[in-house]
């Protein structure tokens, strides 16, 4: 087994694919490559495992005779893309129209790994999930989310590590502190009582930043208010959202 777990690794094989081409969950791919043999895997996994590797056996001399080409792993790619389609019922709740084949995969096994980290972890992998979720909504207001999933796919070996994908100098300032930190943090150089004072600020800084969001939000909707009341309206509607919105702008340039 220990072969068969190097071999694909080289071909670039992930635990994702190979469980969606088996029909199983992830965890249960990683039960099947602890096993000290292939032939304690189900008759029907096991087959299709040697179809997808071009394999009438799985032993150690047959193994080593594999040589990983170009044209190998082609024919590999090609059986696990005639395979795996893109989920039915996710198709059908999302238009993926403008996306190319690679892109859909893409989500596609984005949403397969989702589900399984709500079944396998509980509450723990749905709150993963919803920071997760937080986390995609603040990227495009904070770069530095990017360059850390960057630093996150480099050091698991999934990219290069001198790939560059965003803006090549802060990425890299970005991994060096983040490398730095994380070492820190590994290493038992860092502790809670050490950190109180820079976490206290941590805090208070987004406390200051809630209460600023707070204060805007109340704002908008004095003027708002304010807005209705002067065009003798209720409440806004698709009829009189343009004139509403001209008017809480000329109440924003008379406090100017």
């Amino acid at each position: 087994m220990k072969k068969l777990n190097e071999l694909l690794q080289e071909i670039g094989l992930s635990k994702v694919k190979l469980a969606k081409y088996l029909g199983v969950s992830r965890q249960m791919v990683y039960n099947y490559l602890t096993f000290d043999s292939l032939d304690k895997w189900p008759k029907e996994k096991r087959v299709l495992l040697l179809q997808l590797l071009d394999l009438k056996d799985a032993d150690e001399k047959t193994l080593s005779k594999i040589k990983i080409t170009t044209d190998y792993l082609m024919r590999v790619e090609k059986k696990l893309n005639s395979s795996i389609n893109v989920n039915e019922n996710v198709s059908s709740s999302f238009d993926f129209g403008s996306l190319n084949k690679d892109n859909k995969r893409l989500i596609n096994d984005f949403i397969f790994l989702l589900k399984e980290k709500v079944e396998e972890d509980g509450n723990e992998g749905c709150v993963a999930i919803r920071y997760m979720y937080y986390m995609l909504q603040s990227i495009d207001n904070i770069p530095e989310i990017k360059y850390m999933l960057g630093y996150i796919a480099k050091s698991n070996g999934f990219v290069k590590p001198d790939e560059y994908a965003f803006d090549e100098n802060k990425q890299y300032i970005f991994e060096g502190i983040l490398y730095t930190a994380l070492t820190l943090y590994n290493n038992g150089g860092a502790s809670k009582s050490r950190l109180a004072e820079s976490h206290k600020r941590f805090i208070q800084e987004i406390e200051q930043k809630n209460e600023e969001k707070l204060s805007r939000t109340q704002q908008l909707n004095t003027v708002k208010i304010q807005a209705l009341r002067e065009l003798g309206y209720s409440d806004i509607n698709t009829n009189n959202a343009s004139e509403v919105f001209e008017k809480i702008a000329e109440i924003q340039s008379r406090k100017v």
